[in-house]
């Protein structure tokens, strides 16, 4: 546990990162303000990362007083969030956004409450899909026997038993709040000792487990991922699933967290486990097949 002290944030920023997201950022930055009626002080940053459908400018006329900022180039999620901490200048903590997520009412207050439970450094939504039916958001903390187990099973086969899943697919869990490892990187709010102390996020993972390395650092610097059932958001959903490339890069990104973390021997048996995942869906889907070229 951090052993400093904690109090609920007064100056909020918002940090949203875009890559062409003009038809869904205008509802993310209305959902902010509606959500934002207790913030005392809030400063909005939308850092776009290599958008050609004028993404920026949809940002812009819906939320004028935002600050708006391009990269210049899709640099990666964890590129347009490092960007957009700068640009708020000091806060009590940051808030975290895909565009395609929208607050609900009262999910602002929750994680704010959340940051003033000593030793928490990241509060973490209750994210639900259009349709209200919960998000498997949860996780736990990499390792090679969840690794085996989500090849053998399946992610949500696997996950109901804490040894063999990184995914957290108990139902009761999602009702109650508590702490986790770490969790889904849609929707984050980060206290600003937290951020002081871990550092910037890791650009080099450019697209998925950013989110994981940044939660992991900072449990090694003494904070805890705080779950808050009562904070509710709706997730759009992204294509990680469906794309081949996309999904060749959440694995291989899987893989490179996990060699940050451990031996070089430790990794390669890693590799076997995650690789047998895809050898065992290959024959069905071009994603696995994708991964499995990537992995080799």
């Amino acid at each position: 546990m951090s052993d400093d002290p904690a109090s609920t944030p007064e100056t909020l920023g918002v940090v949203v990162v875009t890559h062409n997201s003009a038809a869904i950022v205008s509802d993310c930055l209305a959902s902010i303000s509606a959500a934002s009626s207790e913030v005392a002080s809030l400063t909005l940053a939308v850092v776009d990362s290599g958008s050609s459908d004028g993404s920026l400018e949809a940002a812009s006329a819906a939320a004028p007083d935002a600050v708006t900022l391009s990269l210049g180039s899709n640099a990666g999620y964890a590129a347009g969030i490092n960007a957009g901490v700068r640009a708020l200048g000091p806060t009590d903590a940051v808030l975290v956004l895909n565009p395609d997520i929208r607050l609900e009412a009262d999910s602002l207050r929750a994680l704010r409450s959340a940051l003033a439970v000593a030793g928490t450094g990241i509060a973490v939504p209750r994210i639900v899909d259009e349709r209200g039916t919960v998000q498997y958001s949860l996780r736990r903390r990499p390792t090679f026997l969840r690794a085996v187990g989500e090849a053998v099973v399946g992610g949500t086969r696997a996950g109901r038993v804490s040894a063999m899943g990184e995914m957290i697919v108990d139902e009761a869990t999602y009702d109650r709040p508590g702490v986790v490892d770490w969790a889904t990187g849609a929707a984050m709010l980060i206290s600003r000792t937290c951020l002081d102390k871990v550092g910037a996020w890791d650009e080099s993972f450019f697209l998925y487990s950013e989110e994981t390395d940044f939660a992991l650092r900072a449990a090694d610097a003494g904070f805890s991922v705080r779950y808050v059932p009562e904070a509710s958001v709706v997730h759009l959903g992204g294509e990680a699933m469906t794309s081949p490339r996309l999904y060749a890069l959440l694995t291989m990104n899987r893989l490179e967290l996990y060699r940050r973390h451990h031996s070089r021997l430790a990794s390669a048996f890693y590799r076997g486990a995650l690789a047998l995942g895809e050898v065992l869906r290959a024959p069905f889907a071009r994603t696995h097949r994708a991964a499995l070229r990537a992995l080799i």
